[in-house]
């Protein structure tokens, strides 16, 4: 806190800046703040509150059931198809919403960035803490039918992988991902209004473009590197891997995902920081 009597003056940012990691510790009190205004919002005025963390996987789980594991044949790796569609929405689900929030920070806070100052960054990073609140619910619903399917005599065609203690650190990349791509987005919808139509578009596409209702394995090796384009293959792959022990995804599919992960983070901040100095100007 600043001496009574002193001036603190704002001034926007010079070019390209990377994260001020000191002034967001600053404001540690604000980002906890938005992180339970965000959990309180979502679900204000729902009759079932919360519940949709587990709600909304299970439907898709029964449609992915019904539909490409009853009708289209679809392997999964012969494990449970509900242990195989759950697991990978595990990692998915936490990258859309976080991809969502991020990816509107700017068009939807312009009333609040106007009137008083704050590091821009903190709203999307508090999305980003929010929605593990619903990755632990979602992984608590996994837990309790992995440990039912055991129960039932299921237990011979999958388990737990050793790799599960890096599982952290696949959920960071998730969210370093996620806030890259959503903040690339969001710099640009900043200028291009039209552009927000391309946030429901481009999460559809890239859901079908990641091997969550198909096993990565029944993919031809000469393709391989399509999905190495896309940096959710491997964290979706590694979920499965990790928790049923699925064939590992294999370190080339890491390297390359991690470094598309990074590109995209840096983007990400890079354009954000570039367009917050003056988007109050042009909202």
């Amino acid at each position: 806190m600043n001496p009574p009597g002193s001036i603190t003056i704002i001034e926007p940012t010079d070019g390209w800046r990377f994260i001020n990691w000191r002034e967001l510790w600053a404001y540690r009190d604000l980002l906890r703040l938005l992180v339970w205004r965000d959990f309180t919002a979502r679900y204000k005025q729902t009759v079932l509150g919360p519940l949709w963390y587990i709600i909304q996987p299970l439907l898709m789980t029964l449609v992915f059931n019904v539909v490409f594991a009853t009708f289209a044949k679809i392997s999964t790796d012969d494990v449970p198809p509900t242990l195989f569609y759950l697991s990978a929405l595990l990692a998915w689900t936490y990258f859309a919403q976080t991809f969502q929030n991020s990816s509107d920070t700017l068009s939807v806070n312009a009333s609040i960035f106007g009137k008083v100052y704050f590091p821009r960054l903190i709203v999307p990073f508090a999305g980003v803490c929010s929605n593990l609140f619903a990755f632990a619910v979602q992984s608590g619903t996994f837990a309790a039918f992995f440990i039912a399917y055991k129960l039932l005599g299921y237990g011979h065609s999958f388990s737990l992988n050793a790799s599960a203690v890096l599982l952290p650190l696949v959920v960071l990349q998730v969210a370093a991902t996620s806030l890259g791509v959503g903040l690339c987005l969001s710099a640009l919808t900043a200028k291009f209004r039209d552009l927000q139509v391309l946030s429901g578009f481009l999460i559809q596409l890239w859901f079908y473009a990641t091997p969550i209702i198909y096993p990565l394995s029944k993919v031809p090796a000469r393709w391989l590197w399509v999905p190495a384009l896309n940096p959710m293959t491997f964290p979706v792959a590694f979920f499965r891997h990790a928790l049923l022990n699925t064939p590992s995804p294999g370190p080339a599919l890491a390297v390359s995902s991690l470094t598309i992960t990074v590109c995209l983070f840096v983007c990400g901040i890079f354009l954000f920081r570039r367009v917050e100095k003056n988007f109050v100007d042009i909202a």
